[in-house]
């Protein structure tokens, strides 16, 4: 008897669990992209790429590549995209398994999103200013080595993420009903405003409701939990060293960083920016998203405007 009462509750458990999902789900809509300008599409190995264009086609190229985490997308560059386009042609991408990307239910890896950085830059810019954030930031630095790009701005760039790669967790998080259930939790609003206090915004004032409305809607489209579950079991580090990448090109480089960044401290930026020979700024009052909570004082850090005070020799 006290078998099948078990039985029963892990049943009902599961049927309820079902029921949340699909209700979930019901509630993602067909959501637009946030950012402002010309929506585009760019082909890429059976994927349709999204991204959103700006600014006079006769300006410099200016590519914007976000980070990495459950709900990303080109969002992350809402507080500055309009800026830049008075200045620059900006393209900014969402990655495969991203945003209005396809997601389709690949493993993903560090190789795929580095081949698709370099084909998009070879194929829809010329001669870029690459702004990359985070664990992007080393698809970008891997890319520049067979791409011409102008400059690379890198935001609190790294190399790892989650530590060694485990694919029992990559499989669980990939399962259609754990899994899905697992990344509902993860890309519920009080998870992510959690994950944004903890390492991402120093003032969560910073956090408007329209950005975590669309990180919510992002994180339950179709196939969104594929590509975070190859990045949370660390399938998306690459196998390179960034510190070597860097110091072997021969472009402009430029780290931001937030003063405050825990999960990517700042002792680090400074013995990365030692070993690339590289120009640091630092932003007090931030950690691993200056752009997002300095948007005019980060523009003009792209611009090559930042004032000498923030910059550490």
């Amino acid at each position: 008897m006290k078998l099948r009462k078990a039985l029963g509750v892990a049943v009902g458990a599961v049927g309820t669990t079902a029921v949340v999902n699909r209700v979930l789900k019901s509630r993602a809509d067909e959501f637009e992209p946030l950012l402002s300008g010309d929506q585009r599409t760019y082909r890429w190995r059976g994927f349709d790429i999204a991204y959103t264009e700006a600014g006079d086609p006769e300006n410099p190229d200016l590519v914007l590549l976000h980070g990495i985490n459950a709900a990303a997308s080109s969002h992350e560059f809402d507080e500055i995209f309009e800026q830049l386009a008075e200045d620059y042609h900006v393209l900014a991408p969402d990655l495969p398994g991203f945003g209005h990307s396809d997601r389709p239910p690949l493993l993903y890896s560090a190789s795929l999103l580095t081949t698709f950085v370099r084909d998009f830059l070879a194929d829809e810019s010329e001669d870029a200013t690459v702004v990359a954030s985070s664990l992007t930031a080393s698809y970008a630095a891997i890319a520049a080595s067979e791409v011409e790009v102008a400059e690379l701005v890198l935001v609190c760039p790294t190399d790892s993420s989650m530590g060694d790669q485990n694919v029992w967790l990559r499989s669980l998080l990939r399962a259609p009903f754990v899994g899905q259930t697992i990344f509902n939790l993860i890309v519920s609003k009080p998870s992510m405003r959690h994950f944004h206090t903890d390492h991402g915004y120093y003032d969560m004032d910073n956090l408007t409701d329209k950005i975590l409305d669309y990180e919510w809607q992002t994180g339950h489209q179709q196939g969104a939990r594929f590509a975070p579950a190859s990045f949370v079991s660390g399938f998306l580090d690459p196998q390179e060293d960034l510190g070597e990448v860097l110091a072997d090109l021969d472009v402009p480089i430029t780290m931001v960083w937030g003063e405050d960044a825990d999960i990517s401290p700042l002792s680090a930026g400074r013995e990365l920016a030692d070993r690339a020979d590289a120009t640091l700024v630092v932003f007090s009052d931030s950690q691993l998203l200056p752009h997002v909570e300095h948007p005019d004082e980060f523009v003009d850090v792209v611009r090559g405007e930042t004032a000498a005070a923030e910059i550490e020799e």
